[in-house]
């Protein structure tokens, strides 16, 4: 009825992951048993359990679990974001994410749940379950207090990996033209409403916003964050990719250090060890970058850093783990000093961080 379903193994169960769940709710009053048995997964006489899962602000996101198969995430797009500020954007970003999914898979199975089936016009999808015993959110390891360098690398080195095969590919930019949708997630929401509080900053958060709308050399992610990276057992596993488009592979570089740099304050008892994770995701990507000279990635991303660090306090997704004046006072000094120092790049951004 509309959807497509994945072919399925017949010798592996499905295992994927997700965030920390709410308390299951028995039942279906939002479409959700249908969804599954339109596409397959359900027969007519079957029912399911579907438990909230947390962690996200743009989707509702269930486990759905049957009393014979597997366990399954059922994720739904939804129009307005669970922020404080209004927040819309396009539900249409559940494809862009399978897309991404799908091309991520194609370059290495292990760096995304399998798409089990899509229901398009619902502007929805259901991939597989892993268990977060097996593949834990890279923020809580962190959280925990357990700072994995080698692992940061691996990041660095799959993110690069991604961004080398896609890059100077027309089919690419053509399936991933998504300029609106990136507006609506990511330039409007984060830089330009940041830079409206912040007058000292706007011209340059302006200008960094323009440049990202004009780059188009590889598919970027547009949410790479420890909360959305799980630690697999064969190396990271990547989530949410709702903002995914054909633009600048920089955007993803900065985002996931950009939230480095937000840990060494939110964890500051953990800040060195924390800041040689930087150390190494950043190494590992420089190594990967084939497309074009790695010394030009860094210098835009350690300018991109800077936006997103402000953003990450005065835009409309502030870091929910920021709740300290004093430590939003401190990234906002932090941030604008990047924002203001000419010819930065990585190495420089990583010598300011560490002495402010």
């Amino acid at each position: 009825m509309g959807g497509r379903r994945a072919d399925l193994p017949m010798d592996r169960r499905a295992d994927l992951v997700a965030k920390t769940s709410a308390p299951a709710s028995l039942g279906d009053d939002s479409g959700l048993l249908e969804a599954l048995r339109d596409c397959g997964l359900l027969g007519a006489g079957e029912t399911a359990i579907f438990t909230p899962l947390t962690g996200g602000v743009s989707s509702d996101v269930f486990k759905a679990v049957t009393r014979d198969g597997p366990a399954m995430v059922v994720k739904r797009s939804i129009p307005r974001l669970r922020v404080a500020a209004e927040w819309l954007a396009p539900v249409e970003r559940a494809q862009s994410e399978v897309a991404w999914i799908e091309t991520a898979r194609a370059i290495d199975g292990r760096f995304a749940p399998r798409i089990l089936a899509v229901l398009a016009e619902r502007n929805l999808f259901v991939m597989e379950y892993l268990d977060g015993a097996t593949h834990p959110v890279w923020k809580d390891v962190m959280a925990a207090g357990r700072i994995d360098c080698a692992f940061a690398g691996k990041v660095g080195r799959d993110l690069a990996l991604i961004h080398a095969r896609t890059a100077g590919r027309s089919d690419m930019a053509a399936r991933f033209n998504a300029d609106e949708m990136v507006v609506a997630l990511r330039t409007s929401p984060f830089l330009l409403h940041a830079a409206k509080r912040h007058a000292d900053v706007a011209a340059r958060m302006r200008a960094l916003a323009a440049d990202l709308a004009d780059r188009k050399i590889a598919l970027a992610h547009g949410d790479i964050s420890p909360k959305n990276i799980l630690v697999g057992p064969a190396g990271p596993v990547f989530l949410d990719a709702e903002c995914a488009v054909y633009g600048d592979p920089a955007f993803d570089l900065a985002f996931c250090l950009s939230h480095l740099l937000l840990k060494t304050v939110w964890l500051r008892d953990r800040r060195a060890a924390v800041m040689a994770a930087f150390d190494a995701l950043r190494g590992a990507y420089g190594a990967g970058v084939t497309w074009e000279a790695a010394q030009a990635v860094s210098r835009r991303a350690a300018a991109l850093i800077g936006a997103l660090l402000l953003a990450r306090v005065d835009g409309k997704s502030p870091a929910p783990y920021l709740t300290r004046a004093a430590d939003k006072a401190l990234v906002r000094r932090g941030a604008k000093q990047l924002l203001m120092a000419g010819g930065l790049d990585l190495d420089g951004v990583a010598r300011l961080w560490r002495a402010s």
